[in-house]
Parts: structure tokens; C-alpha cells; sequence
């Protein structure tokens, strides 16, 4: 891992017991693949990640971190790691750790995937609009998820509308026509959902943002999730 500034291999930091980002989860995160090995890869988008950081960073009045460090340690763990997490924390100091593709990942693009609806309170999101550290809800979701042999979780609001998975943007084809809940929901702004509308939209292809009613559930052709990691994956069960 990479931690303010550092090449790390002992697979562990040091955190002051005073640290807000231990005892809040005041940190904000995105997590990035890298393509062809190369941060500077279309597909990578690493302007689009760094642009994420800057801007929960400058919404929360957070100190900026040294940039030229982010990408010296991102293009070290890059080398061995095809994923990378880069960890903000309020002061400045980075952490960046990598990991590897899902081993099945294959076989959920081509097969789906079965997903669960976290119809709890518990399971709701706050500051949706940002990856922070305190992302305890999606986590408690996405394991309640596992139990019912589901690789996902639903998150939804308290009029019942499906907002988000617990790890990514929603996506439905219904009436020759895309269809993903708007921002305006309270979903997180997905740098894969962003890239997935340029590109439908220069194809002519029609996007609905709107908001999904269990109405207009009922009427999904097909679903789908996306994040930067896992891209598209359908989703052909729902619990």
C-alpha cells in the first residue's frame, strides 16, 4: 500500500486513536481500474477520480493532499494491481491499496447476478452524493445481501423507489429506452454512470433520468448496475 507518501508492505498503518477518520470514517475514497496498465487510459478516467476527491474535499473544507504524491503512489501499486482505492483523509494524507478483479467477474457480466432489496432503514445512505469513509449502511446491506445468496443489494428510499446498489448506479431498459434514477434522488454521482450516458447518448441512444417507482420497476425489460471496477453487470433475479 501506499500512506502519506510512503511505500508501505507490512499490510498495516498507524492511525492516532484521536483520528477522525478511525473514529468518524471522516475520510472520502474512490476506487479506479486501471486499463493497459496506464492511469492516463480514457477508460481509467483519472481525472474524473481525482476530480471526485477535489470535490468532496473542497465541500467539507478539508485540507488538499499532495496530488504529485497521489500519482506517485498509484503508478507504483498499478504496476501489481489492475484495482486501486485512494483514501482521503481530513488533513491531507493519502492511502492508496490495491486489489484484483472479482474472480468471477466474467461469469456475472455474462450470467447476472441475483440481488437483494434492502427494504430497511438501517440500509439508507447518508451524504449520498459522496464516497466517504463512513459508508457503513451499503456495507451492512451488501452482507445481509450474502445471506440470502445474493451478490448485490438494492438500496432504496422511504417511498419505496429504487435508488442505487450498494455498490454502484442502477441502470433499465424498458420501451427502447435506458432508464437510471437521477441525481437528484440522492444517489452517488457514478464516474462509470457518467461515462455510460456520454456514450449511449453519442450512440442516439435515448436516457431516461427518472425517478424508479415500484410502477416502473414492474415494467423493466432488464436491469443492471455499473461502477468503475466491474463495469456493467445484469442483475436477473431480485429478492
Amino acid at each position: 500500500m501506499w500512506y502519506a507518501g510512503e511505500l508501505i508492505r507490512t499490510g498495516r498503518i498507524g492511525l492516532g486513536i484521536d483520528d477522525p477518520g478511525l473514529l468518524y470514517g471522516a475520510t472520502v475514497f474512490t476506487t479506479l481500474r486501471v486499463y493497459h496498465h496506464s492511469l492516463d487510459d480514457g477508460r481509467t478516467n483519472w481525472k474524473g477520480h481525482l476530480h471526485r476527491l477535489s470535490n468532496s474535499i473542497q465541500t467539507f473544507g478539508w485540507q488538499e493532499p499532495n496530488w504529485e504524491s497521489i500519482r506517485q503512489g498509484a503508478e507504483i501499486l498499478q504496476k501489481e494491481f489492475p484495482v486501486l482505492r485512494i483514501t482521503i483523509f481530513p488533513d491531507g494524507r493519502e492511502w492508496i491499496v490495491g486489489r484484483d478483479l472479482p474472480s468471477d467477474l466474467v461469469e456475472r457480466q455474462q450470467q447476472g447476478i441475483v440481488a437483494w432489496l434492502a427494504e430497511g432503514a438501517e440500509f439508507r445512505r447518508s451524504l449520498a452524493d459522496h464516497k466517504t469513509g463512513n459508508y457503513l449502511t451499503a456495507w451492512l446491506a451488501l452482507n445481509q445481501a450474502k445471506k440470502y445468496g445474493a451478490k448485490e443489494a438494492i438500496l432504496i428510499d422511504e417511498s419505496g423507489n429504487w435508488l442505487e446498489t450498494s455498490t454502484g448506479n442502477l441502470w433499465g431498459w424498458q420501451d427502447g429506452r435506458w432508464w437510471t434514477p437521477p441525481l437528484t434522488a440522492g444517489i452517488l454521482p457514478g464516474l462509470m454512470r457518467e461515462q455510460l450516458m456520454d456514450w449511449l447518448k453519442s450512440q442516439n441512444q435515448i436516457v431516461e433520468e427518472e425517478p424508479w417507482t415500484p410502477d416502473l420497476v414492474l415494467g423493466m425489460e432488464a436491469i443492471a448496475y455499473s461502477n468503475s471496477v466491474v463495469e456493467v453487470v445484469p442483475i436477473h433475479r431480485v429478492i
